[in-house]
């Protein structure tokens, strides 16, 4: 991957696998902004399952999801992870991020979807990550370019279930299996 930043930021980014105490974290994503491109907000039953969901990944082996937190103040600003999925007779992680609206624009997603991918590519799982941002939303798709993923082709993508979307299929390769 290439390097992310020209100049040094004044803050530093680290993820950090999903816990019981970023449920708060999760409600403040739920907002019209950050879900413009995802099908909207969830109710308060739904956040609650996505949240136990998250939790559970890690354990179960079909991912990992982390919050985003900025230091050295400490402070989570978002959420960034991958989970299997099946895409086109293969099974695959797919990937997705979001930053609180007020952290956007300083690298932040791109600098903790690096950290995922790579934390991925390590578990030596998957060949392939894929990341399917709208092809409406232009910072998702910037980041994808960010990272050196290969754009695969424009697709039609089932989110939130029953909805069909227009996005981005992007891609990493992780590893060599086959």
């Amino acid at each position: 991957m290439s390097d992310l930043s020209t100049s040094k930021p004044d803050f530093s980014v680290q993820i950090e696998p999903w816990a019981e105490s970023d449920l708060n974290l999760l409600v403040r994503l739920n907002i019209p902004e950050m879900l413009e491109h995802l099908g909207g907000t969830e109710t308060e039953d739904q956040v609650h399952n996505r949240h136990k969901r998250y939790r559970e990944l890690k354990a179960k082996g079909k991912g990992c999801m982390f919050s985003i937190v900025l230091l050295p103040e400490s402070v989570a600003v978002g959420n960034v992870g991958y989970w299997e999925t099946e895409w086109q007779g293969e099974t695959i992680y797919e990937m997705g991020w979001g930053v609180l609206p007020s952290y956007q624009g300083q690298g932040i997603a791109a600098i903790a979807t690096a950290s995922a991918i790579s934390l991925a590519k390590d578990a030596n799982k998957h060949r392939f990550m894929h990341a399917f941002p709208a092809v409406d939303n232009p910072a998702s798709n910037a980041i994808c370019r960010k990272l050196e993923m290969e754009w695969v082709a424009e697709c039609s993508f089932e989110y939130p279930p029953g909805t069909f979307m227009r996005c981005n299929d992007w891609r990493f390769k992780l590893n060599d299996k086959e």
